[in-house]
């Protein structure tokens, strides 16, 4: 019998344009062969870039924030279980989830810990190391581990945030379950091209994610200038979604900084990359962008936030770097060694099928989802914390939606009403 999944999206998938995309798509498959019909749908607007879910047999609504109509919506669905696309959806939605679908399995996926990402951009700023009380002291700490606690499964791709959680807010193991990146057999033994056959380094990533743009002014303005100086003749390709104006004003063909936006196919061109730059000062979860350098055989140059839960037994399969200096002269020793190029790109592979293999990490996924669907009843009465927190939230967050929704439409009237005088 097919099972009925929604999926409350923070925002519409794009796989070519973020990480976050393509785990989503990654996560949708998994569903699907564990014979779930997929409803997605996504308070936000439709972009040009979002895949065609129809196609793919998903059926998709737009829902409004703070709005009954919602709740229509759900009950007619009656969905077996909801998938909330980071913890805000889960603020806003899970309440009347809860209300009209009291018996659908809720599950959270997180795409990166964002209250740790906030933490250690925070500290950055201030030229300072995070510390557990930074994450303690977080407002989005508080909101985003209540949201973890409500749900019935919440889906983490770092190790690090697995341990972390437990560590620091006390939140049982059962309620987590590790699912990193997932990489298909073609994937992972696709052909790739030689060290002769590729030329330039490149950076990617959204420019809408502050660890991202970070990383491009970092690389423009201390790093690049050092590798350029060593090699006069070679370029830097700057991909990613959504460039603003002030990320293509860098683009100087003269220093070989070539800020080249959007690109259509993230895997050609870092296949066509002799080295993937990803220096990164904070952030959190782990990188598309180094997981895709592994699948394509590219070394690649980043720092210790970047390689964070993303390293094996094996070295990394490139080089990592926290200074300036030490980030430019480990790029250009990749870029000009053969030998020292080869074994690292030998290594990418090698660690993205120890890290990401699909059939095991969904195998897994099955039999975790399994489990928690046969003893739901008796895995919520264990989750005290959580079903206090429901109760409270529910009620306080109700309120206050259904008092935004009033106060919308009586904003709605007295403008329709102005607008009727004017005109008599």
């Amino acid at each position: 019998m097919m099972k009925k999944l929604l999926i409350i999206g923070y925002v519409w998938p794009e796989p070519n344009s973020s990480a976050a995309g393509s785990r989503m798509m990654q996560l949708i498959e998994a569903f699907k062969q564990q014979n779930y019909q997929i409803t997605f749908t996504s308070p936000a607007q439709q972009s040009d870039h979002m895949v065609d879910l129809p196609s793919l047999n998903i059926d998709i609504a737009n829902i409004e924030l703070n709005n009954s109509s919602f709740d229509a919506f759900i009950k007619a669905l009656q969905p077996d279980a909801v998938m909330y696309d980071r913890f805000m959806m889960e603020e806003q939605f899970g309440w009347r989830v809860n209300e009209h679908c009291p018996q659908a399995l809720r599950i959270l996926d997180t795409e990166d810990l964002f209250s740790l990402r906030d933490a250690r951009h925070k500290a950055y700023k201030q030229g300072v190391a995070m510390t557990d009380n930074d994450l303690l002291s977080s407002e989005l700490a508080k909101r985003e581990i209540a949201a973890i606690f409500r749900c019935d499964l919440s889906l983490m791709i770092s190790q690090h945030e697995m341990e972390l959680l437990p560590r620091l807010f006390n939140v049982p193991s059962q309620l987590l379950h590790y699912c990193p990146f997932m990489f298909t057999e073609q994937q992972l033994n696709q052909g790739n091209p030689c060290f002769d056959e590729r030329d330039g380094f490149m950076v990617i990533g959204n420019f809408r994610h502050a660890p991202n743009w970070d990383a491009v002014l970092w690389l423009k303005q201390q790093v690049w200038p050092l590798i350029r100086k060593q090699l006069p003749d070679v370029n830097l390709s700057v991909y990613g979604a959504y460039p603003p104006p002030k990320a293509t004003d860098l683009h100087d063909i003269k220093s070989g900084f070539l800020v080249k936006g959007w690109v259509d196919d993230a895997v050609q061109a870092m296949q066509s990359a002799r080295v993937c730059l990803a220096p990164l000062r904070f952030g959190a979860g782990i990188k598309g962008k180094l997981a895709e350098a592994m699948m394509c055989a590219t070394p690649s140059v980043t720092t210790d936030i970047g390689a964070e839960s993303m390293e094996t037994a094996n070295d990394w399969a490139g080089i990592i770097a926290n200074d300036s200096q030490t980030i430019a002269d480990a790029a250009v020793e990749l870029y000009q060694d053969k030998n020292r190029w080869q074994l690292a790109s030998n290594l990418g592979p090698i660690n993205a099928r120890l890290l990401y293999q699909q059939a095991a990490i969904m195998s897994n996924f099955n039999l975790r989802l399994s489990q928690l669907i046969e003893n739901l009843a008796q895995e919520r009465q264990q989750n005290f914390i959580g079903g206090m927190l429901n109760h409270h939230h529910h009620k306080s967050t109700r309120y206050m939606s259904q008092w935004i929704e009033v106060k919308t439409q009586l904003k709605a009237l007295t403008d329709f009403e102005s607008s009727s005088e004017s005109d008599t």
